[in-house]
């Protein structure tokens, strides 16, 4: 099911009788799979449908609520969910973030204005959440990450890297421009996190950096110590395999220094003891 080309008035009225909440239609932000609205008690709800399926791997929002506030989440306040034949609907009411994010869409291609203390904020948050303890696993792209996606993903672009993963901690899994908001450091979009390589967020942000040569170093000098790790040059050559396999279309600027990085990498990474 898409959201973007469905009738969504009775998903939202549903919704609104559970939570006891208005919802203002009219704001609301539709992706294919959620939707996200403000209420009338500035708060925000997110709307999502998965297959019914898929429930036992994929919970909601409500394990945020473990999270300690250093991770810097939206706080979780109530969800419901009902199945809808094959359908699966939660919708969660959180804390309403009204800070700005850093980039709406598209790719950043200038260096934005961060201070050091919002790198030193989103340092604290990631690193708390590298130590939560969860046996839940990450799904970004509703596809969990596991040693099988991350040796099929980089193996069929560079086929002679050993991809075995030896350190995974908790991420959030979807760590770009789009979900922190400046000028106060938040991270927003929670539903992919759970266990991921090493380096995985700091990879993920840095690899929607390289259109920004300034702001992927920055990452890199920010995020070294997981970096420049093993599983974290495996997680950075991940996310570039993923945009090589994607085409150059999707990848637009980022295309050339993705190429160019991941060669690189695999010159490191076959240089090391595995």
């Amino acid at each position: 099911m898409d959201l973007r080309t469905q009738p969504r008035a009775e998903l939202v009225a549903r919704a609104e009788q559970a939570l006891g909440a208005r919802l203002m239609s009219e704001r609301g932000v539709c992706k294919r799979r959620s939707l996200g609205l403000p209420t009338d008690r500035d708060t925000w709800v997110r709307l999502s449908v998965a297959p019914a399926e898929a429930a036992a791997e994929r919970c909601g929002l409500e394990a945020t609520a473990a999270l300690p506030r250093q991770v810097r989440h939206p706080w979780w306040y109530q969800g419901t969910c009902w199945r809808d034949g094959d359908l699966l609907v939660r919708v969660e009411e959180t804390e309403l973030v009204t800070e700005p994010v850093i980039c709406s869409g598209g790719v950043v291609t200038t260096e934005p204005e961060l201070g050091q203390g919002w790198w030193q904020h989103l340092v604290e948050a990631l690193t708390a959440l590298s130590t939560v303890p969860t046996s839940r696993v990450a799904t970004p792209h509703t596809r969990p990450i596991t040693q099988q996606r991350v040796t099929s993903t980089i193996q069929a672009v560079f086929p002679e890297v050993e991809t075995t993963v030896a350190e995974w901690t908790v991420a959030h899994a979807d760590v770009s421009w789009v979900n922190l908001t400046a000028p106060g450091c938040r991270i927003l979009d929670w539903e992919d996190f759970g266990l991921a390589p090493r380096g995985w967020d700091a990879a993920t942000l840095w690899v929607n950096s390289l259109a920004a040569p300034a702001l992927a170093e920055q990452v890199q000098q920010v995020f070294a110590a997981d970096l420049e790790s093993r599983t974290g040059q495996l997680s950075q050559l991940h996310a570039c395999a993923e945009l090589i396999t994607a085409g150059e279309d999707y990848a637009g600027p980022l295309a050339a220094p993705v190429r160019n990085a991941a060669d690189g990498l695999v010159t490191a990474l076959n240089r090391r003891e595995p």
